[in-house]
């Protein structure tokens, strides 16, 4: 019997691999862009804003300051999930994500474009705060589109490898927001850089809102969205319509928590290793700011090789396995870490950071297609949103805040290993609750 594909057949076959590589990349290039954005606030952070912003406060104060702002847009993340993830159950993945890249465009041009306080006094920072705060909504809402974007247009037995390249924008967005201040920096000098050339890399939001139209006018809706469209259409007729959210709240919220306790360590970690580090490496232990930067860059380069290859593991191994790995890379390695950055050189801040993201990479790979799987098509952007941004405010948003308090009550940077470590604690606590959970279904 002839089983060559007819050439209609081996055509569709050819576009819908074209259909699921073109979802995939736009959705890896959505987050990269808005990791951008995102990121280089914290950058400017630990840089520049607390001089530009709350002159009248101590160096100390005004990083603390300008770090309290920071972690201002982690608090709003949860609210752009509940919002996105609520609308992107009902009404579809695509639109969600599109309109989390305009309101993010929006507002990280306009904090480019903000007066100072010398400028216009107190008015600037609460600008700041509130712009902050539109920055996190558009990443809250951003990362379940995009996830579900890549995950659930996967082929089969590749989620974990598709998922992880919305992973990528995460070290993407790093590399580019640490070049982008490198480059400004090299090319305004010292005071340029400090009274202007800060904001130039904030003016790139301005090209979030092309990309935001390319996926709204060529990307298409994800399969699974539209099968789970299909299914709900008649209990919609028959209940008048019905709540992703309320669906999660009663009946998958402690999913929801143990999913955010299990990435809390991995996102604190991360925000202290690229934000709380170059502080305290500059700061405290009078390190020069380019070569912290580009340390910083570099280990970002090395994580784009190891989160797909995590990702593309936990394919054939299982994503629990590669996870929970991770997470006790992390815990043992706490304490080496920072007995490596405090020997104030560049190769002891190389080895340390660089060992971290590795245990960081191993986490991060795989963890979209498991937050993917967690719940159903129904539910899932907004179960999977919930549980990540749960983490980011728990971990992220405060880290760097709580970093500089323990240094300061502590004056050792162990307090913030015997940090890591806690929240390290939490993760493999809630893995070991989703792995007997895993195991019984």
């Amino acid at each position: 019997m002839d089983t060559t594909p007819t050439p209609s057949a081996a055509e569709a076959a050819r576009t819908d691999t074209a259909r699921r590589r073109r979802t995939a990349g736009a959705a890896a290039v959505a987050a990269a862009v808005e990791w951008y954005d995102y990121f280089i606030f914290g950058i400017a952070a630990a840089l520049v804003l607390g001089d530009q912003f709350f002159p009248s406060a101590s160096p100390v104060a005004g990083v603390l300051a300008s770090f309290a702002t920071f972690a201002v847009g982690f608090l709003a993340r949860p609210i752009g999930g509940v919002i996105a993830g609520h609308l992107g159950d009902q009404r579809g993945r695509k639109p969600m994500l599109v309109l989390a890249l305009t309101v993010m465009g929006l507002a990280t041009t306009g904090i480019g474009l903000l007066p100072s306080y010398d400028a216009i006094g107190v008015l600037a920072p609460v600008l700041l705060v509130a712009l902050r705060v539109l920055q996190g909504v558009a990443v809250g809402a951003q990362w379940g589109g995009a996830m579900l974007m890549a995950t659930e247009y996967a082929p089969p037995g590749k989620r974990g490898l598709y998922g992880s390249m919305v992973q990528l924008g995460v070290p993407v967005g790093v590399v580019t927001a640490n070049s982008a201040f490198l480059l400004t920096e090299a090319g305004t000098g010292g005071d340029a850089f400090t009274s202007w050339g800060w904001r130039v890399p904030f003016l790139a939001g301005l090209l979030v809102l092309v990309l935001a139209w390319y996926i709204h006018t060529r990307v298409e809706e994800t399969p699974e969205f539209r099968e789970a469209e299909r299914r709900l259409a008649a209990e919609e007729a028959a209940d008048g319509g019905r709540s992703p959210l309320r669906e999660i709240l009663h009946g998958n919220l402690g999913t929801v928590f143990l999913a955010g306790g299990s990435f809390a360590v991995n996102t604190a970690t991360f925000y202290i290793l690229i934000t709380g580090v170059l502080d305290y490496t500059t700061r405290e232990l009078g390190m020069e700011r380019g070569p912290v930067l580009f340390v910083s860059l570099l280990i970002s380069c090395f994580q784009l090789l190891m989160i797909p290859a995590a990702a593309a593991l936990s394919d054939r191994v299982g994503r629990i396995k590669v996870y929970e790995l991770g997470a006790v890379g992390l815990l043992v390695w706490a304490i080496p870490m920072f007995l490596l950055i405090d020997t104030g050189s560049l190769l002891g801040l190389a080895a340390g950071t660089f060992v971290g993201s590795l245990f960081l990479s191993i986490m991060y790979g795989p963890q979209a297609a498991l937050f993917a799987e967690l719940f159903t098509a129904e539910t899932r952007y907004t179960g999977a949103s919930l549980g990540y941004q749960i983490a980011a405010v728990l971990g992220g948003g405060l880290a760097p805040f709580v970093m500089v308090l323990l240094l300061e009550a502590t004056d050792t940077s162990m307090s913030v290993s015997g940090y890591i470590i806690a929240l390290a604690a939490v993760a493999l606590a809630s893995i070991a609750v989703l792995k007997r959970r895993a195991a019984r279904a």
